[in-house]
């Protein structure tokens, strides 16, 4: 396991508005939603008010010194390629001040899920397999960036492989933080009018 790795936000107390606004006028941001290929959503802010508290990721893991505020997500058609831009903070972590690995398990899962889900027959899917390499450990307050790609698809089966790193700050450089492969099946049943209970929300 290499150094700690850079990408961390010098002001622990920023408002989630200030964050926002970090995120939105990044220069990656900027360039991704210039860029007529990509699509840019707010998958947190789609899920009704109701239902936030009861979803994993919209609920414990969203607010105030976590996932700060709703991550912003650029995708291609068809599942060809995601991007997702957020910020972590320090209720996340295991050790003091590092992101618990479970949460980079968990947003592994969800990218590559929204990713591969877009490439399969009815748009999901569950998890049949994902497995992740640790490069170095994510401090906690730091922005970070997941990208993920769908791999080969076959039938009712999708392959994806992501990326995270932490996203630039100032003159810091991006550095890997971790990388999964996984393996995305549609069940073989599928009632369509529940397709859209069963998408993911990040």
């Amino acid at each position: 396991m290499g150094s700690i790795a850079p990408g961390i936000s010098d002001d622990t107390t920023q408002s989630a508005d200030q964050i926002d606004a970090f995120i939105q006028n990044h220069p990656v941001a900027i360039s991704l939603r210039n860029d007529p290929e990509y699509t840019e959503v707010r998958p947190h802010l789609k899920v009704a008010e109701q239902f936030r508290a009861q979803n994993f990721m919209t609920g414990a893991l969203t607010g105030p010194h976590k996932i700060s505020v709703p991550p912003y997500v650029f995708s291609k058609e068809n599942g060809e390629k995601l991007v997702m831009i957020m910020h972590l903070g320090e209720h996340l972590c295991d050790y003091p001040e590092i992101v618990h690995n479970g949460l980079i398990a968990a947003l592994f899962d969800e990218g590559l899920a929204r990713c591969c889900f877009a490439a399969l027959p009815h748009k999901v899917g569950v998890t049949a397999n994902l497995n992740i390499e640790h490069h170095q450990p994510l401090m906690a307050n730091s922005y970070i960036v997941l990208s993920a790609e769908t791999t080969k698809l076959q039938g009712r089966k999708a392959w994806g492989y992501s990326r995270i790193e932490t996203l630039p700050i100032d003159s810091d450089e991006a550095s890997l933080i971790a990388e999964a492969r996984g393996l995305f099946i549609e069940p073989k049943q599928i009632d369509v009018s529940s397709l859209g209970n069963l998408a993911p929300c990040t």
